[in-house]
C-alpha cells in the first residue's frame, strides 16, 4: 500500500477536471472541492480578468464593481502582464462566450 497521495500535481487536478466535464460531473465536484468562499472569490477573479482584458475601466472602478480590494485586481492584473498577447486574446474569448 502506497502512502503517496494520488493527486500531486496541478496537471492532474485539471485532468480530473476535464473528466468531469467529459461525464458531466463537474458541477458536483467543484462545489464539493470549493467552499462557498472559494467560489466567490473564484467568480470575482473571472470577473477580474474580464474587466481587465476589456480595458474599459480602472482598476479602482473595478474593484468599486466587484466589491474586492485594489490589491486583489492588482494581483490579477500582474497576472496578467505575464501572460504572452496570444494568451490574453484566448482568455479573453473564453471568458466572453456566454
Amino acid at each position: 500500500m502506497s502512502l503517496q497521495p494520488e493527486y500531486q500535481e496541478w496537471h492532474q487536478i485539471l485532468d480530473l477536471i476535464k473528466h468531469s466535464t467529459e461525464s458531466q460531473q463537474h458541477e458536483m465536484l467543484l462545489t464539493m472541492l470549493l467552499t462557498p468562499d472559494e467560489r466567490d472569490a473564484l467568480v470575482a477573479r473571472v470577473n477580474i480578468f474580464r474587466e481587465l482584458l476589456k480595458g474599459d475601466l480602472s482598476q479602482r472602478q473595478i474593484s468599486q464593481m466587484l466589491g474586492v480590494g485594489i490589491a486583489t485586481i492588482t494581483r490579477g492584473s500582474n497576472e496578467l502582464k505575464s501572460k504572452s498577447d496570444s494568451d490574453k486574446q484566448q482568455i479573453a474569448q473564453l471568458l466572453d462566450k456566454k
